[in-house]
């Protein structure tokens, strides 16, 4: 990437009111350490107690959402893009996305959409749902969590890629 390039990239993120950004392979060391500089991020904007919280739970479910989906698909290099941004002053905005098959994102699509429909009450119902004992609970409980903390309906999208048969997922919460 040349000068000019980084420089309009710069220019977006400030558009875009993008406070932190990564794209590539993730571990949990880089998950600690991008936790904890958006925890930095989060008390130097005077964040209220409350919605750091909700804002780092929510980058943590779902940058863990994305390691859980690779290594089930015996993928050992998780790799992820993620952005956490400014709506207005008021409003953060978490966002994750990593390449999955195309059935497994139609199912995730299908399921946020699903969840967007429900109120808080509804979320507490699903969240004490009795589970199977030695199931998978995939775009479960996590999913849900992140909901019952966004403030508004969690918006989801499926792009094709590359790969046959993939595309990539994306999920964006607004706290």
């Amino acid at each position: 990437m040349n000068a000019s390039d980084l420089y309009a990239l710069g220019e977006r993120f400030n558009q875009n009111r993008t406070l932190l950004c990564f794209n590539g392979p993730i571990s949990r060391s880089l998950i600690e350490e991008i936790g904890n500089a958006l925890k930095n991020y989060l008390n130097v904007e005077h964040a209220r107690p409350a919605e750091a919280m909700d804002v780092f739970s929510v980058y943590i479910e779902m940058i863990q959402n994305i390691r859980q989906y690779a290594a089930q698909n015996g993928d050992t290099d998780a790799c992820a893009t993620v952005v956490i941004g400014r709506r207005d002053e008021s409003r953060y905005v978490v966002s994750a996305g990593n390449l999955v098959r195309i059935e497994d994102g139609n199912a995730l699509v299908a399921r946020v959409q699903e969840l967007a429909a429900l109120d808080k009450a509804a979320y507490k119902a699903q969240l004490h749902k009795p589970r199977a004992q030695g199931v998978a609970s995939g775009a479960g409980l996590g999913l849900i969590d992140i909901a019952r903390r966004s403030g508004a309906p969690m918006e989801a999208s499926l792009t094709p890629a590359a790969g046959e048969g993939t595309a990539f997922f994306s999920l964006s919460a607004v706290i």
